[in-house]
């Protein structure tokens, strides 16, 4: 108890409305055409994909990022996985620098890779995977892993082989008026979650007792693509079982509005990244970027697992949702023209500098800068930032070539105009008093988690108690 005493009395900080928005530090981007370390060479097989998710463990000192689906966009085969990366935190400052991949995981399961490609047969999940979300248990040290095409959340050890599923509410599942589900597509589809918008976010409570699951926008039945409500769910970590359902309203409904990541703060508290799909992107318009952060607490919110959200006289509380917390549109970097990326996945509290702030990192997925036409036949995506709109001037070349291209150019210029698209890491420092009655998950005494720390690990969690 001693221990667990500790981590209470240190983690649980003033309690209070923030008093301050997150300052911006600095930023990273990260070369499109980086590797990663499984061995591949080509974007269909090494290339990494960032940021779906971004997590912290602070028991290691170890930052993880998320790659999902593939390049193919669930339309090739791809060994899904998640990256262990390293990065250079100025203590004083919070200032980032440095990113090296560390280490690839692929996820498995009996040893053989779960894929990207969408399932088939449609009604059944089998080996597909799309990995959205990404936890570590600190009682267990077990990675949790959300996937849109389910919607599911896997527990995985710590090599990527596949432990369990948990159960997913008989609500979400996507499917038919005959209630056959269809996880493939919308087609046919009357209710459950929409395609591509499953469990996008995930974050876990500090003690590992539950995980929270949120889905990207609401669900077919629950206004579709023109629904502002969506769903969190509270899973029991310990039985994988679904033990409540809370309802989020968005800041709005169309231009692709969706959550993109989810992150505790405590057992009741949590950070939501609302974004649309504007932006630099694969495929998006610039106009109305819109990337914002809330605080959002579940204390007081009705457990809606037995309620449709848009039925008449339908009569819920849903989660408190704070002002925005955070613009990531405010801050942008040269390199990118000073433009906000489209899509904003990734968000984690990291360590805490020698000030007793926190770093806050938030990154963004990149889809490999890659994109496909309508027999799968895939392109290398150049932009080049200065532009207005970066998308209106991009370059599409055959995979790995410059020549032969389509678009401003048939050839990319050799003067480095032009660029993939990067991966985007975003630093802020956040104050004690702004994250108020945060919790960091310590592990508890006895538990696998706390074994594995080792004298290394053990040291450095003595020093966030002092």
């Amino acid at each position: 108890m001693k221990l667990k005493t500790l981590a209470a009395a240190l983690g649980v900080l003033l309690s209070g409305a923030a008093s301050a928005a997150p300052a911006f530090v600095n930023g990273l981007a990260i070369d499109g055409a980086t590797l990663d370390l499984s061995g591949g060479t080509s974007v269909n097989n090494g290339r990494v994909g960032f940021f779906s998710d971004i997590y912290y463990d602070p028991n290691r000192n170890e930052w993880w990022g998320l790659s999902d689906r593939g390049p193919g966009g669930g339309t090739l085969h791809y060994d899904t996985r998640m990256q262990r990366f390293t990065l250079d935190v100025n203590a004083a400052t919070g200032a980032i620098s440095n990113f090296r991949i560390a280490e690839t995981v692929v996820f498995k399961s009996a040893g053989q890779p779960l894929d990207g490609i969408a399932p088939t047969p449609a009604g059944s999940l089998g080996r597909a995977f799309d990995p959205e979300g990404l936890v570590i248990n600190p009682k267990t040290s077990t990675f949790l892993v959300s996937d849109e095409y389910g919607p599911a959340v896997r527990e995985f050890s710590r090599s990527g082989e596949l432990l369990r599923t948990f159960t997913t509410p008989a609500n979400l599942v996507p499917r038919d008026a005959a209630g056959s589900p269809n996880f493939a597509s919308d087609s046919g589809n009357v209710a459950g979650k929409r395609t591509n918008r499953g469990f996008e976010g995930l974050a876990i409570s500090p003690d590992g007792k539950y995980a929270f699951a949120m889905l990207q926008s609401a669900m077919l039945d629950e206004g579709g693509g023109n629904g502002s409500i969506n769903r969190i769910v509270k899973f029991d970590t310990a039985t994988g079982q679904a033990v409540g359902q809370y309802a989020y309203s968005m800041k709005r409904s169309g231009q692709g509005q969706g959550i993109s990541a989810l992150v505790a703060i405590n057992d009741h508290e949590f950070y939501v990244l609302e974004r649309n799909n504007r932006g630099i992107g694969v495929g998006a318009t610039l106009a109305t970027a819109d990337k914002e952060v809330y605080r959002i607490d579940l204390s007081g919110a009705t457990d809606v697992s037995a309620i449709d959200l848009d039925a008449p006289g339908a009569a819920y509380t849903p989660v408190s949702k704070s002002a925005r917390v955070l613009d990531l549109d405010a801050n942008t970097l040269a390199s990118l023209g000073n433009k906000s990326p489209e899509k904003w996945e990734g968000l984690a509290i990291g360590p805490r500098l020698a000030n007793g702030d926190y770093l806050l990192l938030a990154g963004t997925d990149n889809d490999y800068s890659v994109t496909q036409n309508g027999t799968g036949e895939q392109f290398d995506v150049y932009f080049r930032f200065t532009d207005a709109d970066p998308y209106l001037s991009a370059i599409q070349c055959p995979l790995g070539q410059t020549t032969g291209c389509t678009g401003a150019d048939t050839t990319v210029p050799g003067d480095g105009s032009y660029r993939l698209l990067p991966g985007v890491l975003h630093a802020y420092t956040l104050s004690a008093a702004e994250l108020g009655d945060y919790v960091a998950p310590i592990p508890e005494p006895g538990s696998f988690a706390l074994i594995g720390l080792g004298l290394a690990g053990l040291a450095g969690l003595r020093r966030r108690q002092q």
